[in-house]
């Protein structure tokens, strides 16, 4: 499953081409964020890729190809950074707080995606968020924000 994916993105994306950040950078920077995030507890699940998918395209007003070729730049990024601060400093010069605001909601929409809160997740959206100028109570309140619109699933 993994190599049918890598296999992917190196069908839409040629791999001697480095990832650069041009004019929509805060958008490929956002979604590396969302990629990594959703990478942190192992394998993405189709809940998750769906999820991320469907912010892409709504979030950023992509259509289904468009997002599909941004995603696939956004996971050599991400697979080539060594910190969150390549994003998130890019995220600080040409988005304003609404938007960071935005962005770390779509963190967390990521994150409950499957369901659950991993430590490694709650971590990396908290470092992201101090490195995107949100507060703390704002990140919480997003969560829970977030958190409360989950559908119930029955036990």
């Amino acid at each position: 499953m993994l190599e049918g994916l890598r296999q992917f993105i190196a069908d839409v994306v040629s791999p001697q081409q480095p990832p650069a950040f041009d004019d929509n950078g805060y958008q490929l920077a956002a979604t590396a964020l969302l990629i990594h995030v959703m990478s942190l507890d192992g394998e993405p699940n189709d809940a998750e890729r769906r999820k991320l998918h469907s912010l892409i395209e709504l979030h950023f007003g992509l259509d289904p190809g468009s997002a599909d070729r941004l995603i696939a730049q956004a996971m050599l990024a991400e697979g080539d950074a060594v910190d969150l601060y390549r994003f998130t400093s890019v995220i600080m010069r040409e988005v304003d707080e609404a938007g960071r605001l935005r962005i770390v909601e779509m963190m967390w929409q990521v994150v409950y995606a499957d369901g659950k809160v991993t430590e490694f997740e709650d971590n990396v959206v908290w470092r992201a968020s101090e490195l995107l100028g949100i507060s703390t109570r704002d990140r919480v309140d997003l969560k829970h924000r977030v958190a409360a619109r989950r559908p119930v699933t029955p036990a």
